[in-house]
């Protein structure tokens, strides 16, 4: 800058060179990262007095901020870049108002960082990455998975407000303040100063990749759509492979995972199969004999197909004792499922419910016949096998239940389990659900005739 030069013209300046490295940054990422094209080209760069913040649609930035990291290690911008598409690609802003800010955002942060992290990009390496090594070492110890979500249940009950001070240093690369403000107003958020804004997916053969479909660039839903394809892309042709995008495919896999309510899902499959009966009393034989005689072969009432049969209610609850669900969790389980199936129309005061315990081999099979009954069978209730997983003892043990005559209307089988097993090779006559428990965020695959419910311990 020469010393003639006003101060506007140096502001101007300096907003040129920023825009330049938030360009480049852009760019390098595109190159080496091709599954993020389209998540590369939706921010709208404008001026502020914010360092850095997104809220999904602009991306506002301080030039000095930008130039400052830039000067200290030109990998920072690359780096803060990715973080606050990640960020987005993982639709960590739209979040409600109560949550606790401090500890959502750090939670956001670190997922963010450890998935850069095992990207392993020699583009975005800094010293902040180095940083934190030891912190996620000691978080991994805690938390199965690093996603947003874990790491905001385990902060809310174990860190402190200085701890999580002290985490921010590690983490932070951007500002949260846009997030909630979005929320709070509607608006585009807070923190815009009077940038032009213009230079959106400059230089992207991508920035029209997405038809215009009613969804509102920046928006939750459009996030969610270039969320949905990123895990699309890097599940079937993405080279990365083993740990590399190991982090960012479990946050992927948990913000794309379709959130199920249990107490809906069970109250459909306990109306499965109903019983289609001629409903005699409602048939009257007046009229049905009266057309034939007038019409021959055509009578004027066709009898009734169903007929409400108060019937005892029939149910199996298989646990899978094999694996490491706690002794709380299948309490719980057990006690949602008998109050929804016990409060569903067709579910009446005389029951007939068998819970059994299975993990390689039948550990235990209790009748419950009543409200007493189940009370006191959950009181007393422990887990036993804890041997390996197999799902056919239940279903072959089930089967010779049913020809002794311990069934006579089996609505269906429920079966609770956190593993994988061996399936039957046939179709039992009855409905069957597999619910798994996974806070791993895994896909099992099920049989073509078993239903399949993925839930994670706070969904029970």
């Amino acid at each position: 800058m020469t010393g003639n030069e006003t101060y506007e013209e140096k502001l101007k300046k300096a907003d040129s060179l920023a825009r330049d490295v938030l360009k480049l940054s852009r760019n390098t990422l595109l190159v080496n990262l091709r599954f993020l094209d389209m998540a590369l080209s939706r921010f709208e760069p404008e001026s502020a007095d914010i360092p850095l913040a997104t809220d999904g649609k602009k991306l506002w930035y301080h030039p000095a901020h930008v130039l400052r990291c830039y000067t200290q290690a030109k990998e920072r911008p690359t780096r803060d870049y990715l973080h606050m598409v990640m960020h987005c690609v993982y639709r960590h802003m739209f979040i409600h108002s109560l949550v606790d800010r401090e500890r959502w955002g750090l939670a956001c942060d670190i997922a963010v960082e450890n998935a850069i992290n095992e990207l392993a990009l020699p583009s975005c390496e800094c010293e902040r990455a180095f940083q934190q090594e030891k912190h996620i070492e000691s978080l991994k110890g805690k938390v199965k998975t690093l996603t947003a979500e874990k790491l905001y249940r385990y902060f809310l009950d174990s860190l402190s407000d200085a701890k999580v001070a002290e985490l921010r240093k590690a983490f932070a690369a951007d500002d949260h303040t846009p997030w909630f403000e979005k929320g709070e107003s509607g608006g585009d958020g807070g923190g815009a100063g009077d940038g032009s804004g213009e230079g959106k997916g400059e230089g992207s053969a991508s920035a029209a990749a997405v038809p215009s479909d009613g969804v509102a660039e920046g928006s939750e839903e459009d996030w969610k759509k270039i969320s949905e394809r990123m895990q699309q892309d890097l599940e079937t042709f993405s080279k990365l492979k083993g740990d590399a995008a190991g982090g960012m495919m479990q946050n992927l896999r948990e913000v794309n995972r379709e959130k199920y309510d249990y107490a809906s899902f069970l109250r459909k499959f306990a109306v499965l199969g109903e019983v289609m009966k001629i409903n005699d009393d409602e048939f009257d034989y007046v009229f049905y004999t009266y057309g034939l005689q007038l019409y021959k072969n055509m009578p004027l009432i066709e009898p009734l197909e169903y007929k409400d049969v108060k019937r005892i209610r029939e149910f199996v609850i298989a646990i899978d004792t094999s694996g490491s669900v706690a002794g709380e969790i299948v309490q719980k389980f057990v006690q949602k499922t008998y109050n929804i199936l016990k409060s569903t129309e067709s579910f009446f005061s005389k029951i007939n419910l068998h819970i059994i315990q299975c993990d390689a081999e039948i550990q235990e099979d209790v009748k419950i016949t009543s409200q007493q009954e189940f009370d006191a069978y959950l009181k007393n209730m422990t887990i036993k096998g804890l041997g390996g997983t197999d799902f056919r003892p239940v279903f072959t043990y089930v089967d010779k239940l049913i020809d002794a005559g311990e069934f006579s209307n089996l609505k269906g089988l429920i079966y609770f389990t956190d593993g994988f097993g061996d399936f039957p090779e046939h179709k039992p006559p009855y409905q069957t659900a597999f619910v798994y428990l996974s806070d791993d965020v895994i896909n099992p695959e099920v049989p073509p005739w078993a239903i399949k419910l993925v839930l994670q311990s706070e969904e029970i």
